[in-house]
């Protein structure tokens, strides 16, 4: 399966989701993402320096009093660990999830609710370590 179709078919179509992106572990490529739907360079960096601390440290204290950025919008953060990120904004949110060799990210739209949000990225990630991803 092509990296745009997990995001089609595994995030988006769960219905769970309405935008998602796959990018690299390095957060230097975007392999696939929802038209529209932009992980910025700065942001990825971003993303990237808070899941390297495994939950504690400079980016993540950064990330709790700052927010995240994902697509331009600040999403407050609630929950970093080792893995992952939740933010919020408001009724809408998003989850990003690392596996060995990408990092997922979710969005969630008002009509959506978290959780069912939360368990669509975190399961499309728990397979893709699977395969070795």
């Amino acid at each position: 399966m092509s990296w745009q179709a997990y995001v089609d078919s595994s995030l988006v179509g769960s219905g769970h989701l309405e935008k998602g992106a796959i990018i690299s572990a390095a957060g230097d490529s975007t392999w696939a993402a929802t038209p529209g739907f932009t992980v910025k360079p700065e942001e990825a960096k971003e993303i990237v320096a808070i899941l390297a601390c495994n939950g504690k440290g400079g980016p993540v204290d950064k990330a709790f009093s700052e927010g995240i950025h994902v697509d331009g919008e600040r999403y407050v953060a609630f929950n970093v660990e080792d893995r992952h990120i939740y933010g919020r904004k408001g009724r809408t949110g998003v989850i990003i999830v690392k596996t060995k060799q990408a990092i997922l990210v979710g969005q969630y739209g008002e009509g959506q609710q978290a959780g069912n949000a939360t368990t669509t990225v975190e399961a499309l990630a728990d397979y893709l370590i699977k395969l070795g991803y």
